[in-house]
């Protein structure tokens, strides 16, 4: 008996087919076929810091003494997170306990553990775009229904009126979700603001989730409120936080997710278990981390404020480019004279370059919910020294005109 074979291919899940590539990360091809052509790459997609790591982190993995490196307990050590306790009452003014903490494999696990732990397939979470991408990318993947509030450029990204939050609850809308400062605009909500969405995540019994990992990068002379610090928010709040960015740490891949909700953490705890534990170097250096003086702080907040006047200043002498001074974190979302920046972002790493160099950025569009929106604009993390911002701005601005005429 003779078999036939067609050349056929099984098909992959809607789940994988309907998860957006990352704004950040989906023109990396085109970057690394640059490089290889010779043309020297100016990353402003990615908020990967050249600020060096603090030593404490690195000399606490050096200094690691263990015969077996062994599987950590699911929510992290009782160790570390007794010590991150200490931290948040230092640096945050709230009195946590141990239990209150899961830690995670990088923010982004902390930000799925925490979607999947409180809200069902189909719930709906409001959240304010632009927002960080990956939050678009974990809601669909729980096949949870964003519904966005759009917060303009023309005013700096500020919170948009509470009316327009009221305006979509409905019997399945489970939390709201900000980032605090901002990723993608850099934008710092204010005291009012967050006790504004305090109180209608009460009036309406709402998780409020906080995305807090850039809280120690806030700049002329304005301050950081925690949501976990809101009177009567106890059971509503839920924070992810990251040593990522705090200790320009990236590769690290340690987070935390932190609520005084226990019903949250024992289902989150769940996820946590399913993944058995973070990883046991990150911790180890992440407690070295939590040594390093404020010093270390206020030197790299005066790093990132020069860095971030100079390229807000640069981008808004360059004509019909609008850019919006951000009050936190290391990024600026600027609107550019060109009707997509998808095509512009990769028409500059596949054909221009600009004295042997050209700039890789963030398409505006990943950062939204709503179709349409973002086409103008990009995303640019000011992680470069000042020179090479000096530079990558030359070269943008030479980028525009050249691609005009295209």
């Amino acid at each position: 008996m003779e078999f036939f074979y067609f050349c056929t291919m099984p098909k992959i899940s809607n789940r994988g087919a309907n998860m957006p590539a990352s704004p950040i990360r989906k023109l990396v091809p085109f970057a690394d076929a640059a490089k290889k052509r010779g043309v020297h790459i100016y990353h402003l997609n990615i908020g990967q810091p050249d600020i060096k790591t603090p030593p404490q982190l690195m000399e606490a993995v050096k200094n690691f003494d263990t015969e077996v490196l062994a599987y950590i307990h699911s929510q992290g050590t009782p160790q570390y997170r007794e010590k991150l306790t200490q931290y948040y009452q230092k640096s945050v003014g709230v009195t946590l306990s141990p239990d209150d903490i899961i830690t995670t494999t990088g923010g982004s696990e902390a930000l799925f553990f925490g979607l999947f732990a409180c809200l069902d397939p189909e719930d709906e979470v409001i959240m304010t775009e632009p927002f960080y991408a990956n939050y678009n990318g974990f809601s669909k993947a729980g096949n949870i229904k964003i519904r966005p509030i759009t917060a303009s450029i023309e005013d700096g990204f500020a919170l948009p009126s509470i009316e327009n939050f009221e305006e979509l609850i409905n019997s399945k809308t489970k939390a709201i979700l900000i980032c605090n400062p901002s990723n993608p605009t850099g934008y710092l909500y204010s005291k009012e603001e967050l006790e504004q969405l305090r109180d209608i995540a009460l009036k309406h019994d709402l998780f409020l989730f906080c995305d807090e990992v850039y809280r120690e990068f806030v700049y002329d002379g304005r301050t950081h409120h925690s949501v976990l610090t809101l009177e009567g928010l106890e059971q509503h709040a839920i924070v992810i936080d990251s040593t990522s960015k705090r200790y320009s740490a990236c590769g690290a891949r340690l987070g935390a997710l932190i609520t005084k909700n226990q019903e949250v953490i024992a289902s989150a705890l769940k996820f946590a278990q399913a993944r058995l534990s973070p990883p046991t170097f990150s911790e180890v250096g992440a407690m070295g981390a939590l040594d390093v003086p404020a010093s270390y702080f206020e030197e790299v907040v005066k790093e990132y404020i020069s860095r971030r006047d100079l390229l807000v200043q640069k981008l808004n002498e360059i004509e019909g480019v609008t850019c919006p001074t951000p009050g936190g974190a290391f990024y600026v979302m600027a609107q550019l004279p060109v009707q997509d920046t998808d095509h512009f972002c990769r028409w500059m790493l596949e054909t221009f370059n600009h004295n042997g160099a050209s700039v890789m950025m963030a398409p505006g569009s990943g950062f939204y919910s709503t179709e349409g929106l973002g086409k103008t604009e990009v995303r640019i993390a000011y992680v470069l020294n000042k020179d090479d911002i000096n530079k990558a701005v030359e070269c943008l601005a030479e980028g525009l005109k050249a691609y005009q005429n295209i």
